[in-house]
């Protein structure tokens, strides 16, 4: 079965159309391939995967293989080849060069160098994440939320098919992808760091308590944790520090992206055993934020708290506008104390109030509830097409 991501295909295109080189970056498995494949289809573009030994044969000199290469050019897994990023930036400073490349990989630009350094100011970068809510239709909220939003997971036969699948693709991971970037960590002490993670899923970095945990330093803690944000399986959700009295939280919240994942490594199947689990309320915050960073196109969103209690789970800034977001797993959201002082303290334009029910409503002026279906709202409100 394929799913079409049609907003998703136009922002590559938008990007290939004013850049010369434009990079899909993405956790393994999360549709990169498919979409590329395409668009490369639709412009007949020429295919290297990076993966495919014969492939891999045809780049063996690949200044000579691409310099005389037109159109759109797709690189898949380009993190395997680093080498390739300084022919990149040669071909591209080349007036004659009439190519565009597209580049796919599962690493950011940290993990690989090449792209941050060898090729800046020439290349666009596109996030990608498995299925968002617009794209799986609202029908099928519980189901993503359970599975995540990676294809083969989310269009599995059934739950414990999808389960079997998610625990291997966490395996392989560690034992293959992880070695692949040159990180050379055991496979099972970054598993158990992983699941601490899930266990800490939603909560303020510590690490401190991470560190004795492992035995280790709070430096290797902290390494462990950019590892795995630098391979798009865990977000580092950051603070934001207003000018106030008030002191303020300035560690980061930490959350594992996918939450099918984050459901493999709790060892939840069903979405009863997940509406049973402590982990709940957490779980549901943190497939949200990923829904509004991938439907919304917010990339770098922050959370707002204090050592007094108050905070927001997210804020965005965009256009202009300051639009905080609270994300409760309840049946009917009621008006807090937390919430007055954050649209007082953040002059916030807007909040929005995200839960699982169908009814939206007002909760105050500028204070809106609203279903976890309907968070087109707050992208037509940072456009200025509601009030």
């Amino acid at each position: 079965m394929f799913i079409p991501r049609p907003s998703l295909q136009q922002r590559i295109l938008d990007a290939l159309r004013h850049n010369p080189a434009v990079a899909i970056l993405g956790p393994r498995q999360c549709g990169k391939t498919t979409i590329a494949r395409k668009i490369a289809e639709s412009l007949h573009a020429e295919y290297f995967d990076l993966e495919n030994p014969l492939d891999i044969a045809r780049l063996s000199a690949p200044l000579h293989t691409l310099q005389d290469m037109k159109g759109l050019v797709v690189l898949d897994e380009a993190q395997r080849m680093p080498e390739l990023f300084e022919i990149l930036r040669v071909l591209i400073d080349t007036p004659s060069c009439t190519a565009t490349f597209l580049l796919l990989g599962s690493a950011s630009p940290h993990l690989v160098r090449g792209v941050s350094e060898s090729l800046a100011g020439r290349i666009a970068l596109v996030h990608m994440t498995g299925f968002n809510l617009m794209e799986a239709g609202p029908e099928n909220l519980t189901m993503l939320w359970n599975r995540g939003g990676f294809p083969r997971s989310f269009l599995a036969s059934d739950d414990n098919v999808s389960f079997d699948w998610r625990t291997n693709f966490i395996a392989t991971f560690l034992e293959r992808d992880i070695p692949q970037l040159g990180i050379r960590i055991p496979s099972s002490t970054l598993r158990r760091f992983w699941t601490m993670l899930a266990h800490y899923h939603g909560q303020v970095w510590n690490a401190s308590e991470f560190a004795r945990s492992l035995g280790s330093s709070q430096k290797t803690a902290a390494r462990y944790l950019d590892i795995l944000t630098d391979s798009f399986v865990v977000r580092q959700l950051q603070p934001w520090h207003e000018n106030i009295k008030k002191r303020q939280v300035k560690a980061p919240k930490v959350y594992i992206k996918d939450s099918g994942l984050l459901h493999a490594l709790l060892g939840l199947t069903t979405t009863k055993e997940i509406q049973q689990h402590p982990k709940l309320g957490s779980s549901w915050e943190g497939f949200i934020i990923e829904q509004l960073c991938s439907m919304v196109w917010i990339e770098n969103p922050y959370f707002w708290a204090t050592h007094g209690g108050a905070e927001i789970d997210v804020l965005l800034f965009a256009r202009g506008r300051r639009t905080g977001i609270e994300i409760k797993y309840t049946d009917a959201p009621k008006m807090t104390k937390s919430m007055r002082i954050a649209m007082k303290e953040l002059f916030l334009d807007r909040l929005y109030v995200i839960y699982p029910g169908k009814t939206d409503y007002d909760l105050d002026k500028n204070v809106s509830v609203i279903s976890a279906t309907g968070m087109d709202r707050i992208l037509a409100f940072i456009n200025r097409e509601e009030t």
